[in-house]
């Protein structure tokens, strides 16, 4: 008989003990639920990306004005060349032909001009002695005239010869470095409507530009004389530096897309940046020095389900709602919003008024956070109810 009270005791304090054990053990699942990071300050820089091209600042097409067989190649890629040095020369048979023939053309217009000029002159003495009328002078001197209007044009036929003759010689225009070369010994290029392109000459590639598009929403932060920031593939370790020296007014369009050209200058004394690589930009727009920052995972963060209504409202626009939910806080372009760890380790929203991001930090403006608070930046792993019991399951971000 006095076994059965003992038999109770024992059950009521092992289950006691089981409800101890429960209790903390929640406790430590709800510590260790959260994960958390203090506030600090620092400097904060927000910057607008795009990327560009690099390409010399200035880059000459050279061209030709007739047409013709390529006979001889005096340059190849990566060639510096000086200006007035000759390129390359077109078979000049035909044109040579033309020239001779327009030699002997004008010389036979100055004979022909010779001829007139005297038959003018022994005219006009016998007009003085009257053995010859006006007339017959008059025309004369009207012959004359034409003789010596036909040399002038012969004349500018042969110049003409002379100067497509030239043109068979092609010489650079500018000093530089041959960037491309399009044609081949014994190809033939004509000269239509469109003035061929045979070589392509970078003046200065010490000198490099990115031509970079911007969005719409970025441009307005992009000023003439910013500094922006580089970088390429070929050198991912590597940071470059420019200015900005233009911002070009003509939008481009693709897909109801607007962006805009900034045209950045970059100094390139090593020659490591090459004509036509890709550059990743970011250019600084605004910077704030000693401010309270929030990771921004904390203002990404929504708490669970099971956790949102147990979380407690804050930030004087929170609170609970009669059903015991958090109250929504109200939104504006420079409000957002964070959670906190109350005493019995529950998230607590807090509201509070950001500033500048550089998508990693963000600056608080205002709010009841301070430095060295804790927000939550994420969760461990998800408790379950199943059964009346708790059962922990990893989650992983």
């Amino acid at each position: 008989m006095t076994t059965k009270p003992i038999i109770g005791a024992v059950l009521i304090l092992a289950l006691g003990g089981a409800y101890w054990a429960s209790q903390r053990a929640d406790a430590a699942n709800a510590a260790s639920r959260y994960k958390t990071q203090a506030l600090t300050t620092g400097d904060v820089v927000q910057s607008v990306s795009a990327n560009g091209t690099l390409n010399p600042v200035r880059m000459v097409n050279v061209g030709t004005q007739v047409s013709g067989t390529v006979r001889k190649l005096m340059v190849d890629y990566n060639d510096k060349v000086e200006q007035g040095q000759v390129l390359l020369e077109l078979d000049d048979a035909t044109y040579a032909a033309q020239w001779r023939q327009s030699n002997a053309a004008l010389a036979s217009a100055k004979a022909g001009s010779a001829l007139a000029q005297a038959n003018r002159n022994r005219l006009q003495g016998l007009l003085a002695g009257e053995h010859v009328t006006q007339q017959e002078y008059d025309q004369a001197v009207k012959e004359a005239q034409a003789a010596q209007a036909m040399v002038e044009q012969a004349q500018a036929a042969l110049e003409k010869d002379r100067v497509n003759l030239g043109y068979t010689v092609i010489r650079s225009p500018v000093s530089g470095v041959v960037v491309e070369r399009l044609v081949d010994v014994g190809q033939t290029v004509a000269a239509s409507f469109q003035t061929p392109t045979l070589i392509r000459i970078a003046q200065d590639l010490t000198k490099m530009q990115i031509d970079s598009s911007f969005a719409e929403s970025d441009i307005g932060g992009i000023k003439v004389g910013q500094t922006a920031q580089f970088t390429v593939d070929a050198f991912p370790n590597d940071t470059f530096r420019g200015n900005v020296t233009q911002i070009r007014l003509s939008p481009i369009i693709d897909q109801n897309v607007v962006t805009y050209d900034v045209v950045i200058a970059v100094d390139n004394p090593k020659l490591q940046l090459f004509p036509g690589m890709t550059a990743y930009v970011n250019i600084a727009i605004a910077e704030r020095h000693n401010a309270l920052l929030v990771p921004n995972s904390a203002l990404r963060f929504k708490p669970g389900a099971e956790s949102g209504k147990s979380g407690k409202g804050g930030g004087g626009e929170g609170g609970k709602d009669q059903g015991g939910n958090a109250k929504p806080v109200k939104k504006s372009l420079s409000a957002g919003t964070a959670y906190v760890l109350d005493a019995d380790r529950q998230p607590r929203q807090v509201a509070v008024e950001i500033g500048l991001s550089d998508n990693r930090m963000t600056e608080v403006l205002a709010g009841e956070l301070r430095a060295g608070d804790k927000v939550v930046t994420g969760e461990n792993r998800k408790v379950e109810k199943a059964g009346g019991k708790t059962a922990g399951a990893m989650r992983l971000f």
